[in-house]
């Protein structure tokens, strides 16, 4: 497969450093505008126009706003991931779009539309989702292992009846992480399960990180999202991949 995104060279150790020690002074989220169309775009805290970034693609849980707590907000959200490290796009399809336009398609316009502003540097794109666009992070990133830098679920489980690891060598190299809470481990045990015997069987990663309360998108799972990806940014191994986390 013929990859979408262009590469660029690896950045070395002391560009990743400074990705958490830029100056300030930018604004940090940018409402739409004409370019943008309706995704939303996080800028980084001090953002500097010659670094190229890493940039994370966010798929918010699609339930409707009835079945929700709280709407998803991408700028608060990342203020509690990081205010300097990252690039963000929430991809919006429109009904102005056409009706063929589904999610996958939707995420590479956005990221085509941001990578024409901004620097970003291509093997740096992280896919995170939130409930059920968790899930559609995992689909999306095994569908397409070898365009993402790593893929994070907060909730989402792995679509398990779809045959993702068509891609199996590239699979076993992408990066994932997922986030749960202790409550939903213990109502879906089985799915659980099952997915676990079937990285193990695979040879895939899967780091998974188990948390009390009911909130996925809590402090502590957000800031573990941030350190998981600087980790992956950096090439220093990840602080914690374990089954549960407190």
């Amino acid at each position: 497969m013929s990859s979408r995104l262009p590469k660029r060279s690896v950045r070395s150790g002391s560009e990743c450093r400074r990705a958490s020690g830029v100056a300030a002074g930018s604004r940090l989220f940018s409402t739409a505008s004409a370019w943008l169309g309706d995704d939303r775009l996080f800028t980084p805290l001090g953002h500097e126009p010659g670094y190229d970034y890493p940039l994370l693609v966010w798929l918010s849980d699609p339930a409707p706003a009835s079945a929700r707590k709280k709407a998803f907000d991408l700028g608060r959200v990342m203020k509690r991931v990081s205010l300097r490290n990252f690039v963000a796009v929430e991809p919006v399809i429109a009904a102005s779009e056409p009706s063929t336009m589904g999610l996958d398609d939707a995420v590479w316009r956005s990221i085509e539309r941001v990578r024409d502003r901004i620097a970003i540097h291509s093997q740096r794109i992280f896919l995170v989702g939130e409930g059920r666009g968790g899930s559609e992070a995992f689909r999306i990133a095994c569908r397409h292992p070898r365009e993402f830098a790593g893929v994070i679920s907060l909730g989402g489980q792995f679509p398990l009846e779809e045959s993702l690891f068509s891609q199996l060598a590239a699979v076993r190299r992408l990066p994932m992480l997922f986030c749960c809470q202790r409550s939903s481990v213990l109502e879906q045990a089985s799915h659980t399960d099952r997915t676990l015997r079937l990285f193990h069987a695979a040879g895939a990663a899967l780091a998974m990180r188990i948390y009390p309360g009911s909130n996925d998108l809590s402090k502590s799972v957000l800031a573990d999202v941030n350190r998981w990806i600087m980790d992956e940014v950096c090439g220093t191994p990840a602080a914690v991949h374990s089954l549960s986390a407190s």
